[in-house]
């Protein structure tokens, strides 16, 4: 008998199509305020340390949260967690610096195919090697036929919205290499949020992202010196919030649907999100219809991937 998704699964799926949509509009925040500073690694530093400010109010409000710490030690101590494990946040910081560096230049619609289609490619590796919560997910011919068919998507998506020549290309793997962490970030932050819940998994996100932002964005300052003043507009400073969302509600669905599910519905979420934003607060580059059409293909990818499927898989290596 075909196996019927679960509320749990469904709720999961919806969360995360709405977290995806939050990625797009944190990528125009983060890409407007690295711009007006002059320095998007800067601005990256903003965004990650505002978000762990409000992480660390929440932390020390809540005791609760303070005693789920207690249990992260004791995973890391039994093995149930190793030490890279509680690295995503590299990948994270990876992101919004891309995002500060490249969204003004190539929009946020080109910056979200390109970082999908890291994300598409990672999010097959990583469930195959079971390296989040739910464990080694075989490659079922619906996952592969929706994550081919979302991976044209982006391909329709950027035919027309990478322009300007050699230099935009170069632009353009930086958010594509920043997708392709994404997959990962989210494997290990569901593992440290199965050990000691989604509040600290996104705590311990933040810290080593604002670690690894601290040493670039000094780094930045010593070679190019001092960013502009910091602008006066207050939502130019609510992409940490943003990040602090999308970053707990991920942790928390991982375990629900898994990495491929969890990434393909995002995605979705993101390339939806990245047209609304060009609507409503377009880039320089724009927004098309081949661009619409990319979307649109990604939603059918992501309906592909998600029907259950009888018994046959691709993977048979599986037991």
């Amino acid at each position: 008998m075909p196996v019927v998704p679960t509320r749990r699964k469904v709720v999961g799926l919806m969360l995360a199509f709405v977290a995806g949509g939050l990625v797009a509009i944190q990528a125009r925040i983060n890409g407007a305020l690295g711009t007006s500073m002059g320095n998007g690694i800067v601005a990256a530093l903003i965004s990650f340390s505002t978000g762990l400010v409000l992480l660390g109010v929440i932390a020390l409000c809540n005791p609760a949260v303070r005693h789920r710490f207690s249990q992260l030690r004791a995973a890391l101590t039994d093995r149930r967690l190793v030490w890279w494990q509680l690295l995503g946040g590299f990948s994270g910081a990876f992101l919004v610096l891309s995002q500060g560096v490249t969204v003004t230049v190539i929009g946020v619609a080109t910056f979200t195919v390109a970082a999908v289609g890291g994300q598409l490619i990672s999010s097959l590796l990583v469930d195959r090697a079971g390296l989040g919560p739910a464990g080694r997910a075989p490659v079922t011919l619906n996952r592969a036929v929706g994550a081919g068919v979302a991976l044209i998507a982006v391909l329709v998506a950027s035919a027309n919205g990478i322009t300007g020549g050699l230099s935009v290309y170069a632009l353009a793997l930086l958010p594509a290499l920043a997708g392709f962490g994404t997959a990962w970030q989210q494997a290990v932050n569901g593992r440290v949020g199965v050990a000691a819940g989604p509040v600290v998994a996104t705590v311990i996100n933040f810290v080593v992202g604002t670690a690894a932002l601290i040493i670039a964005a000094a780094a930045s300052v010593l070679i190019r010196g001092l960013p502009a003043a910091l602008p006066h507009q207050p939502w130019l400073y609510l992409g940490g919030v943003i990040g602090v969302l999308f970053i707990a509600s991920a942790a928390l669905i991982v375990r629900w649907v898994g990495v491929l599910l969890l990434g393909m519905t995002s995605i979705a979420g993101q390339l939806t999100g990245a047209v609304v934003v060009e609507l409503v607060a377009p880039t320089n580059a724009g927004l098309s219809l081949i661009k619409v059409l990319g979307c649109a293909l990604t939603l059918v990818g992501v309906i592909i991937a998600v029907r259950p499927q009888r018994r046959r898989t691709l993977d048979h290596t599986a037991g």
